[in-house]
């Protein structure tokens, strides 16, 4: 008999241009990961949400500081058995998510959360936890996967 991998909750945030909310820091509180995709804006969001979880991230098109160099422009995260592709900008993915294995696409910049399945794939965008851009919501989200299902899930946050 086969067994049952552990269900995971793993956090998503992105867009955060220099400022992380305590709203945002509670809600992704007990996550056993967190996948940042880009923007962040300054070194210490991440330090931040380390304290947490343990934080894989991607640069955006805003991290262009010497502390930013280090992060990939894209990135793959493996969680209870499913695996994850990470970049900012969706439309610069340049590969077949579904062919290649993964399971889910996160990705950022447009500041508009989205929650899209395509093909079996989970196209996730938590939309922008940073600054409030137009009328767009503060937002995160959060990820349950339980024996290789993904629950997606996203998250208001309070200014």
């Amino acid at each position: 008999m086969m067994a049952r991998l552990k269900a995971q909750m793993i956090g998503v945030i992105s867009d955060t241009h220099g400022l992380l909310r305590p709203a945002a820091l509670d809600r992704l509180r007990g996550t056993c990961a967190i996948i940042h995709a880009g923007d962040v804006g300054e070194s210490s969001i991440l330090e931040q949400l380390s304290r947490i979880a343990p934080v894989t991230a991607v640069r955006g098109n805003i991290d262009t500081g010497t502390w930013a160099r280090e992060l990939p422009e894209t990135e793959v995260l493996e969680v209870a058995g499913v695996s994850i592709y990470i970049l900012h900008d969706l439309k610069q993915l340049d590969l077949d998510p579904r062919a290649a294995g993964f399971a889910a696409v996160i990705s950022g910049h447009s500041h508009q959360p989205r929650i899209e399945w395509r093909d079996g794939v989970l196209f996730f965008n938590p939309g922008s936890a940073g600054p409030r851009r137009f009328s767009l919501p503060i937002s995160l989200g959060k990820i349950l996967i339980d024996d290789g299902q993904l629950n997606p899930e996203l998250i208001e946050v309070e200014a």
